[in-house]
């Protein structure tokens, strides 16, 4: 069965009045997380893709990209899309069923992250509203301040690129404690790894910007200290 009529019954399931935060409580274990995880890709990125304001053709091309959508099961996303919309719980909802549902291993929210900002990037134009939103969901997620700045510096030109904030280690860590966070973050981000964790295979495919921006990083401060 394909991800996709598995999301079918998945909203299916829902009785008459339950919203999608209906959904992840019944989706909690692997491999029914994948389903959860591409739900709460769909649902977060209705919800910021408002954020602004307003939701524009190339927010929603981004959205395509991000979470690629066979031909086939466009109504099945449409309807996932317009649920959220249509839902009265907010965004804050939503991010924490799928913080708690993946509370042992936060990659994959990290994953969703980087989706959420390309989304937000698609019109070229990083707005305060959207900023807010993705600073709000990194805080449920449990991340940090640098570790938001460190994704956000993967996506939005003019922010602070502090390659220390991509590794998650202060600026005056030793050489040894950098390459070893470079090379923990490499290892957690590789394809093999993320797979053999269970984490979902959108999530994977999302880290590949990820990877790019762990290495600049890491040659950065190779660079800067000679």
């Amino acid at each position: 069965m394909s991800i996709w009529a598995r999301i079918a019954d998945a909203l299916a399931a829902l009785t008459a009045g339950e919203g999608l935060t209906a959904v992840f409580e019944k989706l909690r274990t692997a491999p029914d997380r994948t389903v959860a995880f591409a739900i709460a890709v769909i649902a977060l990125g209705a919800k910021m893709a408002k954020a602004d304001g307003q939701v524009t053709r190339d927010e929603v091309v981004a959205f395509r990209e991000v979470f690629t959508i066979p031909p086939e099961e466009e109504d099945n996303a449409a309807r996932v899309f317009n649920l959220s919309r249509q839902d009265v719980a907010g965004y804050e909802a939503y991010a924490r069923q799928i913080k708690a549902m993946f509370a042992d291993d936060d990659t994959p929210l990290c994953h969703l992250m980087e989706g959420l900002f390309q989304i937000a990037m698609a019109d070229g134009f990083y707005h305060p509203n959207e900023d807010d939103f993705l600073h709000n969901v990194a805080l449920i997620f449990g991340f940090d301040e640098r570790r938001f700045r460190g994704i956000r510096a993967q996506f939005v030109k003019d922010a602070d690129r502090d390659p220390y904030d991509v590794l998650g280690v202060a600026p005056d860590a030793p050489m040894d404690q950098v390459r070893k966070a470079w090379r923990n973050l490499v290892r957690e981000t590789h394809p093999d790894q993320m797979i053999a964790r269970g984490v979902p295979p959108e999530a994977v495919k999302l880290a590949e910007r990820r990877m790019v921006a762990i290495n600049r990083a890491w040659e950065d401060i190779q660079g800067a200290r000679g």
